[in-house]
């Protein structure tokens, strides 16, 4: 397997783990009272997430000058 495969692997995993923790995270607020803590560190997970799906997006995608 091509190393641009196995990031988009890569990709497809860390968007269904996203997905995963939007739902927990709304799962969790639904019924208060609910622990803020762990709903701020599912946030900052899910922030860390993206910031690697845009990084492996950008390596994907290349850059055309117009």
């Amino acid at each position: 397997m091509s190393d641009e495969g196995a990031m988009r692997e890569r990709l497809v995993a860390l968007r269904q783990e996203h997905r995963d923790l939007d739902d927990a995270i709304a799962a969790m607020t639904e019924n208060p009272p609910y622990d803020q803590i762990s709903a701020q560190r599912l946030k900052k997970r899910k922030l860390i997430l993206k910031d690697y799906i845009l990084r492996i997006e950008g390596l994907l995608t290349p850059d055309i000058i117009a």
